[in-house]
């Protein structure tokens, strides 16, 4: 099991490698409050996807999960390796490993950005 700052480090490089991107690959005017729900810690982060950036990345209060656009569920370790490379977005969401609830249209503009 990873430690919670390993999981907020994580969270960072995600938003750093979503920095570097292509400006080609961003999503110009996609604005959507993100949360990502670390279940094995009891911890939930918070963040902001603004033009397909990764912004605003913070500790949330559990109860914040209720209000985001975008929500993730996964575990620690998971969201290690998703970050790594380790592990891929599609199998992890379609074996369980990550849910995602998220409206139709924003699951495809995450494709696109992810």
């Amino acid at each position: 099991m990873a430690t919670v700052e390993q999981c907020e480090q994580a969270l960072r490089t995600l938003a750093q490698r979503l920095a570097d991107n292509d400006p080609s690959r961003r999503r110009a005017g996609f604005d959507r409050s993100l949360t990502c729900t670390i279940r094995d810690l009891d911890v939930v982060f918070s963040g902001r996807l603004s033009d397909g950036q990764l912004v605003d990345i913070g500790r949330a209060t559990t109860n914040a999960t209720g209000n985001a656009q975008v929500r993730l569920t996964m575990t620690s370790d998971d969201l290690l390796a998703l970050v790594d490379g380790q592990l891929k977005m599609a199998s992890a969401w379609a074996t369980g490993r990550v849910k995602v609830d998220a409206g139709v249209r924003d699951l495809m503009r995450l494709r696109s950005i992810f």
